[in-house]
């Protein structure tokens, strides 16, 4: 059996590595010239950790990661500290695996090296798909430049503008679960990002934790990357009328400083020593009733995008590889087999999806008694209840799709 993957991103990778794993061959489609990642950090909480042990990169990933001993909620501006729960030994003596703070580059390196030595001339660049056709015993990519590539399954891990699903869905969005949105939706809400080596920050620098600030319309989240040597900045701000979708625009300094402005030292001091800061907007979408289409199917950002504010995007992909995989391993057939997987995976991501569009809103609450109702649990499952948070995230950390 072979499995042709359009995308070389995190979940097109481990994808690979999941159906090379469970017997398969695999050819991946990526359109760039190379696989790269813009600078940035991820979280890779122990559910997904699972997935990269059982593919065998999780040493590779280790090298370079960086565990949190502690998790933080501060005010944004004084600092002071609103609660605090533990991490690092806690979170993989609770859940069985590690909880990471990893560069993207990092673990694209790790995925496509694993590719590499296992697949040999598996992943092909500057081959960009636009579309798919398929007959009852295969599933072809189309590139842009004519060629087709088939095998007994296509799989559009293509990110969020996925020439895949495109065509499986249209444009038009009637198919999604909530009449309400009628195709991707601006949340009001821009993201900046940024990583800076820690060395440049000296007096400011965040702790070793990973640490939400929280403040009136914005609210912004520090970790640290490669073994503690960089700071990772995240910070999101309210704006009105934005339209483009974009992972890679540049703001200036400058703007990012008059974002957060009056803010405190550490969060001044990441924006000053940056050497790039990038933006994106936040748009949303509702969960999708479809993902398959024969023997074609969507995995990771090209069927459940994912707002940041559950750090699940990239682990969802990865769990999505998985089930995939193993499904398609055990099934009768790979219609039934992708079925399968959606039923197995749709009701997750999309509770994920929610979870995400929850806390945005939770985040910004800007009045008086919202400020009260943000702050009043946090400050209690400080001091009263301190496996509160942990017992609230069991249901994505405890979740073992290699199990």
């Amino acid at each position: 059996m072979k499995a042709v993957i359009a995308g070389g991103g995190i979940g097109g990778l481990s994808a690979a590595l999941c159906f090379h794993a469970f017997g398969w061959d695999v050819e991946v489609l990526e359109q760039a010239q190379e696989l790269s990642e813009v600078g940035a950090g991820i979280q890779i909480s122990p559910n997904g950790a699972h997935v990269l042990r059982a593919i065998g990169v999780d040493s590779e990933v280790s090298e370079t990661a960086f565990t949190p001993r502690y998790g933080q909620f501060r005010n944004g501006r004084t600092g002071r500290v609103l609660g605090s729960f533990d991490m690092g030994q806690a979170m993989e003596k609770r859940y069985g695996a590690p909880y990471w703070h990893v560069h993207r580059a990092d673990l694209i390196a790790a995925l496509e090296g694993a590719v590499k030595e296992r697949l040999p001339g598996a992943v092909r660049t500057s081959a960009k798909v636009t579309g798919y056709e398929q007959d009852e015993a295969s599933a072809t990519a189309v590139l842009d430049n004519g060629e087709r590539v088939s095998g007994d399954v296509l799989i559009g891990a293509d990110g969020i503008k996925s020439a895949i699903r495109t065509q499986m869905l249209g444009e038009d969005t009637s198919r999604f679960t909530n009449p309400r949105f009628t195709g991707p939706r601006f949340t009001g809400n821009i993201a900046w990002r940024a990583v800076v080596s820690i060395e440049r920050l000296k007096a400011c620098t965040p702790p070793p934790a990973a640490v939400v600030w929280f403040g009136e319309g914005k609210h912004a989240v520090t970790y640290r990357l490669r073994r503690g040597t960089l700071a990772n900045f995240v910070g999101v701000v309210e704006r009105d009328g934005w339209t483009k979708e974009s992972w890679t625009e540049t703001g200036s300094r400058d703007e990012a400083l008059r974002d957060f402005a009056g803010w405190h030292p550490i969060i001044r001091k990441i924006i000053k020593e940056a050497n790039a800061h990038y933006r994106w907007a936040l748009f949303d979408r509702a969960p999708l009733d479809q993902w398959s289409d024969g023997r074609v199917a969507l995995l990771g950002d090209a069927c459940h995008p994912m707002l940041p504010f559950m750090a699940q995007g990239a682990v969802m992909a990865l769990e999505d590889s998985y089930v995939l995989a193993k499904t398609l391993c055990d099934a009768q057939d790979v219609s039934s087999g992708l079925a399968d997987y959606f039923a197995q995976r749709r009701g997750r991501t999309a509770k994920v999806q929610e979870t995400a569009q929850g806390n945005m809103n939770l985040f910004h609450r800007t009045t008086l008694s919202a400020k009260i109702a943000t702050s009043a649990p946090s400050w209690l499952a400080n001091r009263i209840a301190p496996a509160f948070i942990d017992a609230r995230n069991d249901w994505i950390y405890r979740h073992n799709v290699t199990a």
